[in-house]
C-alpha cells in the first residue's frame, strides 16, 4: 500500500475511535444527568436524521467539491463540536437543547464525511487493489471502533467530561493525516439542478449491479440483524453475566477484523459472485446456529462467524459498488449507499426488538436466519 493509503488510514482510525468514544461518552452523561432512556434514543436520532435529510447535498458535495477538502472540514468542524460539548458539558446546568443541537451537527458532519472518505479509496489505490484497500479500510473501522468504547470507559472514569477532549485531539491526527493525502483530482462541478444532485438515486436505479449489491445490503442486514437481542440470550438464555455480554459483543468484531486482515493480505477474489453467495449461506448458517445454542462457548463461535461472513459480503459488494460507479457520481453513490446502510441498521434493531417482545428471542433469530437464506437464494 502507497504512503498516501496509510496517511488515510490513520485518518479512519481517529475517526472511528473518535465516533465510538462520543457514542460511550455522551450516551453515559445524558443518563447520568437525567436518568430517562428516551435521551438515549435522541442521541441515535439526532446522529441518523442528518443522513436522511442530506443525502443529496452530501453526495452532491462529494461530486463537486475536492474530496480532500471536504475531508479535512470535516474533521476541523468535529473538533469545534467536541470542544463545544466539552463546554456544555462544564456548565453548572446542562443544557440538554446545546448538547442535542452539537449532536445534530455532528451527524451532519458524518453524513457529509462518509461518502466522501468511501469515494475517496479508490483516487488512493489502482483499480486493482481497490478489493484489499477496502477490506483494510472496513478492517481498521472495526479494530479502532472496538478499541473505541473501552477506552471511553477507562477515560471517563480518568478525567470525566474531559474525554470529550481527547477526542478532539484524536480529529486533530485526523486533519493532519488527510492534510497529508495528495492533491486529488479535482471533480468536474456536476451542476446544481435537481436532476444532477439526484443524479445518484437515478443511477443506482439504472445500474442493477449497484442496486442489487445496496439491496442485499439492506434486506440481509435487516432479517440477519442479532446484536440487539445478545443482552436477552446472556441473561435468559446463556445464563451468564455483564462481562460475559461483553465478550458476545466483541466477537461479530474480532470475526471481521481476522477475515479482513486475510482479505487485505490475498489477491481479488475470482468468482466473486460464488463467493458472495458462500458468505451469505454461511452467515444465515451462523444466525440459526446462534438462535438454538444454549452453550456458551458455541454462541461464541457463530457470532465470530456471523462477523466474518458478513466481512466477506460487505468487502465484495463494496469493491462491486465502487466499481460499477464512474468516480464522477461516487459521492451521490455513496451518499445514497449510507441511507441504506443506516436504515438496514436500525430497522434492523426495531425488526429484533419488537418480534421478540412477541414471539421471543429463540423464534425471531430463527426466522431471521431463515429470512437470511432467502436472501442469499433470491440474490
Amino acid at each position: 500500500m502507497s504512503l498516501h493509503f496509510i496517511f488515510f488510514l490513520i485518518a479512519r482510525a481517529a475517526v472511528s475511535l473518535t465516533t465510538a468514544m462520543l457514542s460511550i461518552a455522551i450516551g453515559w452523561h445524558l443518563y447520568q444527568n437525567s436518568g430517562d432512556p428516551f435521551d438515549l434514543a435522541l442521541v441515535g436520532l439526532m446522529q441518523i436524521m442528518p443522513i436522511f435529510l442530506f443525502f443529496f447535498l452530501t453526495g452532491w458535495a462529494t461530486d463537486s467539491l475536492s474530496r480532500k477538502i471536504l475531508l479535512i472540514t470535516c474533521s476541523i468542524s468535529e473538533i469545534a463540536v467536541l470542544g463545544g460539548i466539552t463546554m456544555a458539558m462544564l456548565a453548572d446546568t446542562l443544557n440538554l437543547s446545546l448538547i442535542f443541537g452539537l449532536l445534530f451537527v455532528h451527524g451532519t458532519i458524518k453524513a457529509f464525511y462518509t461518502p466522501a472518505q468511501q469515494a475517496t479509496i479508490t483516487n488512493l489505490v489502482p483499480s486493482d487493489m481497490l478489493s484489499r484497500a477496502i477490506a483494510l479500510n472496513a478492517t481498521v473501522g472495526k479494530v479502532f471502533g472496538t478499541i473505541g468504547p473501552l477506552l471511553a470507559g477507562v477515560l471517563i472514569a480518568i478525567i470525566d467530561v474531559y474525554t470529550y477532549l481527547v477526542a478532539a485531539s484524536l480529529m486533530g491526527i485526523s486533519t493532519i493525516a488527510y492534510s497529508l493525502l495528495p492533491k486529488l483530482t479535482q471533480q468536474k462541478p456536476t451542476g446544481r439542478s435537481l436532476k444532477m444532485v439526484l443524479g445518484g438515486v437515478a443511477y443506482v436505479r439504472s445500474n442493477s449491479i449497484v442496486l442489487g449489491a445496496i439491496a442485499l445490503d439492506l434486506f440481509i442486514v435487516l432479517m440477519g440483524s442479532v446484536v440487539t437481542l445478545l443482552p436477552v440470550y446472556a441473561a435468559d438464555i446463556l445464563n451468564v453475566g455483564p462481562e460475559s455480554l461483553g465478550l458476545l459483543r466483541s466477537m461479530p468484531a474480532l470475526g471481521a477484523v481476522v477475515v479482513g486482515l486475510g482479505l487485505a493480505a490475498l489477491p481479488p477474489m475470482r468468482r466473486s459472485g460464488l463467493c458472495l453467495f458462500s458468505a451469505l449461506v454461511v452467515f444465515a448458517s451462523s444466525i440459526l446456529v446462534f438462535s438454538v445454542s444454549t452453550v456458551f462457548s458455541v454462541s461464541l463461535v457463530a457470532l465470530f462467524v456471523y462477523g466474518a461472513s458478513d466481512m466477506v459480503s460487505v468487502n465484495i459488494r463494496m469493491t462491486l459498488i465502487q466499481l460499477a460507479t464512474p468516480n464522477h457520481l461516487r459521492g451521490r453513490v455513496s451518499a445514497v449507499n449510507s441511507i441504506f446502510i443506516s436504515s438496514s441498521n436500525e430497522m434492523g434493531d426495531i425488526r429484533a426488538g419488537s418480534a421478540a417482545a412477541v414471539l421471543g428471542p429463540i423464534t425471531t433469530v430463527f426466522i431471521g436466519g431463515l429470512a437470511a437464506f432467502g436472501v442469499a437464494i433470491a440474490g
